[in-house]
């Protein structure tokens, strides 16, 4: 820690009553402070820099061409890189009236060898959990990017980066009627071309749709608490009870502890929902594979195939618990 750490005129301070023969002047402090600022700021900016470049995937997966996941390292997103689009940036509210030169990954590039034939929609998926859904030829027909520069700089995390999801709304104004500043999107981590098949990891199984079709479906009816693309108002969620799905694994759940659920987004890694082994035998909470009134899947563009819900009639302490889409793992904890 401490060969990166700047000194402060207090721990100057502070080393010199120690051992130091002359006290600082106040201009000597005044002269350490602002050095010490500007060589703190130096050291943040070289460690997010090195964050960006060693740490930063972007996963291509779904109804891909050949199956498969492609995963993306930063060497090689910037190896691709070498598309510029000139546009305002809606989100940055303080320029709204700017034009920044982005540099990036046209999408089109990224999708031409990973596409099904069927495959009708794509959707990006940031590091918060936050998702859009835009048209396949959309993205065939227009440039749009992901950028990971901005005005010849790497984009801050603040304003987006290291991903930013960006549109030619200068060159091509007519997307801007099609897609507004909800569709630009920060810090995309995953790209899901159509709907994936249901995967999910339940402690030491591997569980496909046809496994969870096996468990007693429960069907709710009420206003869901998802975020984004979802109906208002009551709506039908079909699936299975956390509970009933360990019992049919044969995966006990443990008396004082509970399960951790987590979605695609690598937000859930740090963050993930907590539910203990009392909540779910409360109240109904489902995994929700189906909705509406005809039990349609649920596609990529409303955080599917696999959704976590939890019924209305649930304790509010439970019930105010986060609704999690593209749900990928179950685990039991202590």
């Amino acid at each position: 820690m401490w060969k990166n750490l700047a000194l402060t005129p207090l721990m100057i301070a502070i080393i010199c009553q120690g051992g130091c023969t002359n006290q600082p002047t106040d201009e000597q402090l005044e002269v350490w402070r602002t050095e010490a600022i500007a060589r703190n700021a130096e050291i943040v900016a070289n460690n997010t820099k090195k964050a960006q470049q060693s740490q930063w995937n972007l996963v291509i997966q779904g109804e891909t061409a050949t199956g498969k996941s492609l995963n993306l390292n930063w060497q090689q997103l910037q190896a691709l890189a070498t598309n510029y689009v000139k546009t305002p940036d809606p989100l940055d509210i303080l320029h709204s009236n700017e034009i920044f030169d982005f540099r990036g990954v046209p999408v089109s590039v990224l999708l031409q060898f990973a596409v099904a034939n069927h495959v009708t929609d794509v959707t990006f998926v940031s590091f918060d959990s936050y998702y859009t859904t835009l048209s396949l030829k959309d993205l065939l027909t227009y440039p749009i990017t992901l950028a990971i520069a901005k005005n010849n700089q790497p984009i801050a995390r603040a304003q987006g980066g290291p991903l930013y999801l960006v549109f030619p709304y200068t060159q091509y104004p007519q997307l801007k009627q099609k897609y507004d500043t909800t569709n630009w999107a920060f810090y995309v981590s995953h790209i899901v071309v159509g709907t994936e098949p249901v995967n999910l990891r339940i402690g030491k199984h591997q569980v496909n749709l046809a496994t969870l079709d096996k468990i007693p479906q429960i069907t709710l009816e009420q206003t869901v608490g998802y975020r984004i693309s979802w109906p208002s108002g009551k709506i039908k969620l079909s699936g299975v009870r956390l509970r009933d799905v360990f019992t049919t694994l044969k995966e006990p759940l443990p008396q004082q502890g509970g399960v951790i659920i987590r979605g695609k987004a690598p937000f859930y890694d740090d963050a993930p929902v907590r539910l203990t082994t009392k909540d779910l035998s409360e109240c109904d909470i489902l995994l929700v594979t189906r909705w509406g009134e005809s039990r349609e899947l649920i596609p990529a563009k409303m955080g599917g195939p696999v959704t976590l819900a939890f019924s209305s009639q649930c304790p509010a302490n439970i019930s105010q618990s986060r609704w999690v889409t593209f749900v990928e793992e179950l685990t039991t904890t202590p």
